[in-house]
């Protein structure tokens, strides 16, 4: 599996591989990922003989970004990465794609911020999604609901900062 830098010729299918993740990542038309990827810090993307089977989107603050998610770390870390959306096909799903995109992203942004962040699911449950951060080392920073009974989040915060 090699992680790479996002092409736009990789848009379609990141797009199809987005939509058939929902609920755990949101809904977006092709041309919002393509102005969120555009306006991302880093995209990376896992290719598997010519075969995209996942991507990682990653943002920093100080970004004009209107995700209710992102303005909650925003109001609590002066400097942060996020990890705006990750998804994987399901063709890929239990190889690993998951934890190599995420320390791809921790080696891009070593030094330069203290923090990783990022939210799962609680409403819908994403229970896999959860043990998966927490076997990575995030913690809970955080919870928000937004529709009681229907839509809520847990945040998600994993120190950068190595212990000297």
């Amino acid at each position: 599996m090699k992680i790479r830098l996002y092409c736009a010729a990789d848009l379609e299918e990141l797009h199809r591989i987005n939509e058939d993740n929902v609920p755990a990542v949101g809904p977006l038309s092709c041309e919002a990922l393509d102005v969120l990827i555009s306006g991302s810090h880093v995209t990376f993307v896992a290719e598997d003989a010519g075969q995209i089977g996942g991507f990682l989107l990653g943002l920093v603050e100080g970004v004009d970004y209107g995700s209710l998610n992102y303005a909650w770390f925003c109001k609590r870390y002066p400097s942060f990465a996020y990890v705006d959306r990750i998804a994987v096909d399901a063709g890929f799903q239990g190889s690993g794609i998951g934890a190599l995109l995420y320390e791809a992203l921790e080696n891009h942004v070593a030094g330069s911020r203290p923090v990783l962040t990022c939210e799962v699911n609680s409403l819908p449950p994403n229970p896999g999604s959860l043990r998966f951060h927490k076997r990575l080392g995030f913690v809970e920073a955080g919870e928000q609901v937004f529709e009681p009974g229907k839509k809520a989040v847990v945040y998600l915060a994993k120190s950068l900062i190595q212990a000297s």
